[in-house]
């Protein structure tokens, strides 16, 4: 079974896939028998995909925190 950091990644590959595919034919927003769909909102909620997947890779990784005593 994955990793939960590799199951991040794996997320954040195919949602930036698909941002590439939606901007390379980038399609309009439109409204049919009072469903609409709204490709820049669809964009939009893919990039807060990505921003998230980011933001918990970077959690995940090792950092050093410097502080300093006095005496």
């Amino acid at each position: 079974m994955a990793s939960d950091i590799q199951q991040i990644e794996t997320i954040r590959s195919q949602t930036l896939a698909q941002l590439a595919e939606l901007r390379a034919a980038p399609k309009p927003t439109y409204a049919i028998d009072g469903q609409s769909v709204s490709w820049t909102a669809y964009v939009e909620s893919l990039q807060r995909t990505v921003d998230w997947c980011d933001a918990k890779l970077a959690d995940g990784q090792p950092y050093e925190i410097r502080t300093q005593g006095t005496t």
